[in-house]
């Protein structure tokens, strides 16, 4: 039995009419996201029964008005071109004006992602019908990998007992089979990206994502597709300042924040910034939410989007290790292990003072976190490296997800311990917890996982 058939074991109740988790879902920006990224794929119905092709998703919008310009979809064949606008209700196409807004008149598709039982409709201020598409709640949650609505906790699950029970060579099979099945997912939602934007910017969007695990992964992901990858190259000498200003980092009071021999570094980039800034900057309204607070000094945005420009700076040289064929591990965190940049090897933000000690500009963890949701999934997908060096992958430290998976799964962190050694199976508790934690509203009395593990035996 393949972990894909327990998964495909797992109960959804039926729903009369499928409605919007409310609070639930992700804020618009990271709607947005997803959509630009490709996450839903290509191909929709309207909600008129129309077949719908996402040609091309265009570019954002920096400032007012619909939320993508340049966009190309074919509705039943028929090729239609110009902005896409995303509204979480489909009411609020009225409720934000948008019948009413000449910048509105071109607007060839509105994606929302609750259905309305009114169908209100979906009109231009000429009082053209715009085709309209609901993403549902199952097409976010695939895109997310998870369910609308955590709720499980971490304590202990009824799954403790059935896992412990199973021989150190059944659950094994069973965490690697969990692994496969969830880089496999991974892979897929790669490939939705590079069929929307190219495999470089597959590599640009992941990399930028990853920079920013730890509370910033949906801004970071944000200003990677607000600068793509594309725009920087023409430009080497203007990427850190376009990616700070982009941003919003090179606010005119932070010179006289910063200390005296920061200025020097922040004057370079002020002045590439102003010259390039008509093309980039973004409104007030549309600013990236960065979190700030609640941060470790090392994971501070700051220090993540210099990375990014550093990474930037030898493009070919790390795609090349990232996407080569056979895939190799070692070369790529030795590669990033090395990043060193005269300004960001001693700084922890554009304002603190320089430290005594150098500073990595991407850690190990964080290459390996590169290596298991983007790099290593696309390498098994197109047959460039064997699961079984995957399975070679050590881990420092599990992160917080992973020790709640463990509680629930195994009981303690201490049980789990045999199981965290490796990259491959802190993704496998991940998957399982996903699949079946995050899918249960009983708090695990209806869960059907440990039911299943019988079978699995």
């Amino acid at each position: 039995m393949t972990y894909g058939f327990l998964h495909e074991l797992i109960w959804h109740p039926p729903l009369a009419f499928e409605e919007c988790g409310g609070g639930d879902n992700p804020n618009e920006l990271e709607l947005q996201a997803l959509w630009f990224a490709g996450a839903f794929g290509r191909n929709f119905r309207t909600t008129d029964g129309r077949g719908v092709k996402v040609v091309q998703f265009g570019e954002w919008n920096r400032g007012a008005g619909p939320d993508f310009f340049h966009c190309a979809v074919e509705l039943d064949g028929a090729l239609k071109t110009g902005p896409v606008e995303l509204d979480p209700v489909a009411a609020d196409w009225e409720a934000h004006g948008h019948a009413a807004d000449p910048a509105f008149r071109e607007v060839v598709l509105h994606v929302v992602f609750c259905e309305d039982a009114r169908r209100p409709f979906t009109r231009t201020c000429e009082h053209r019908d715009v085709p309209q598409v609901v993403i549902s709640q199952h097409q976010l949650a695939d895109a997310l990998n998870r369910p609308p609505r955590e709720v499980a906790i971490a304590h202990p699950g009824r799954c403790v007992f059935p896992l412990k029970g199973l021989s150190a060579a059944a659950l094994t099979e069973l965490l690697d089979e969990a692994a496969r099945h969830r880089a496999t997912v991974k892979a897929r939602r790669w490939m939705r990206t590079e069929d929307a934007h190219g495999r470089d910017a597959a590599l640009f969007h992941a990399t930028a994502e990853t920079l920013g695990y730890g509370g910033n992964a949906l801004a970071m992901r944000l200003l990677a597709q607000r600068v793509p990858l594309a725009s920087l190259k023409p430009r080497a000498e203007a990427v850190e300042s376009l990616l700070f200003g982009v941003a919003g980092f090179l606010a005119p009071e932070l010179h006289e924040q910063a200390p005296p021999d920061t200025r020097e570094y922040l004057r370079g980039l002020w002045e590439q910034w102003w010259r390039n800034r008509g093309d980039f900057e973004v409104a007030p309204e549309r600013r990236i939410p960065w979190k700030l607070h609640g941060q470790r000094p090392a994971n501070h945005p700051h220090r993540r989007i210099a990375a990014l420009a550093s990474l930037v700076a030898v493009w070919p040289q790390y795609r090349r290790l990232a996407l080569a064929r056979p895939f190799k591990a070692k070369p790529v965190l030795d590669f990033l292990g090395g990043l060193k940049h005269d300004f960001w090897s001693r700084r922890h933000t554009l304002t603190s003072s320089e430290t005594a000690q150098g500073l990595a500009l991407c850690g190990r963890t964080q290459g390996l976190e590169l290596l298991a949701n983007h790099l290593v999934p696309l390498a098994l997908w197109e047959d460039g490296m064997k699961f079984k060096d995957y399975l070679k992958l050590r881990h420092s430290a599990p992160n917080q997800k992973v020790k709640r998976c463990s509680i629930r799964l195994f009981g303690s962190m201490m049980l789990a311990q045999p199981w965290l050694r490796r990259v491959a199976h802190h993704q496998a508790m991940l998957q399982i917890y996903h699949d079946f934690c995050l899918e249960d509203f009983s708090d695990c009395d209806a869960c059907p996982f440990p039911e299943q593990l019988a079978q699995w035996r």
